[in-house]
């Protein structure tokens, strides 16, 4: 088997690069922001590695779990990072597409008493929750103590729908909500990882497009 060879880039090379695709006013943007993902799974794994590779400057990830064997159907770890934490994993993840990103990982459950402290410097929430009563505690929290932040959540990917039902509208200020906004794995259906990855790409998406001044907040 033959051997990867480490590539070694300077920050300047990856600006360039990212500005190149992206343009650079949008870089210098993305750079200066910083966006909290809460919860690691199918949708925050995925979500996080797009915004790093987008070229956000600081990521906040936020999980209490480690990864299985069974997370591996749809979430974006590998069988080797089995047993470590999402936070770990997720980082180490992020460090290989995305080395000059800031990642602070939180390894602990959200809740009342902890959202303020934690969630204090960021621009956005991407709320990524599997439990829907995390996903309802943590954008009330959000909506009634920071409301000058930005959410953005889902709601609605389970199932073997069309993923054209998968769709993004905006709440109320500040609030997004994407998903089909009916079919739960709480109903019983199944999760798959193609569908899921459609809803973490229309929240990827917007909070991007927040960070870019393109978004109604």
């Amino acid at each position: 088997m033959s051997e990867v060879a480490e590539v070694q880039i300077t920050r300047e090379q990856w600006l360039a690069t990212l500005s190149q695709r992206q343009g650079r006013a949008l870089v210098d943007k993305f750079q200066k922001a910083r966006v909290a993902v809460c919860g690691l799974g199918g949708l925050g794994s995925h979500i996080a590695l797009t915004l790093a590779r987008s070229g956000v400057g600081h990521l906040s990830l936020i999980d209490f779990d480690r990864v299985d064997l069974s997370n591996i159907h749809r979430q974006a770890y590998r069988l080797t990072h089995i047993g470590s934490y999402k936070t770990t994993a997720l980082k180490e993840m992020v460090m290989e597409v995305a080395p000059f990103c800031q990642v602070t990982t939180h390894n602990t459950v959200l809740c009342a008493k902890n959202i303020e402290t934690l969630l204090a410097e960021e621009d956005v929430i991407c709320e990524a929750f599997d439990d829907p009563k995390a996903k309802a505690l943590l954008v009330q929290a959000v909506r009634e103590k920071m409301p000058e932040k930005m959410v953005i959540a889902a709601s609605g990917m389970a199932g073997w729908g069309s993923p054209n039902t998968i769709q993004s509208r905006r709440v109320s200020q500040n609030f997004y909500l994407c998903g089909d906004e009916k079919s739960g794995i709480e109903s019983g259906q199944s999760l798959n990882s193609a569908r899921v990855q459609v809803c973490g790409a229309h929240q990827a998406t917007l909070i991007l497009r927040c960070l870019a001044g393109f978004l109604e907040v």
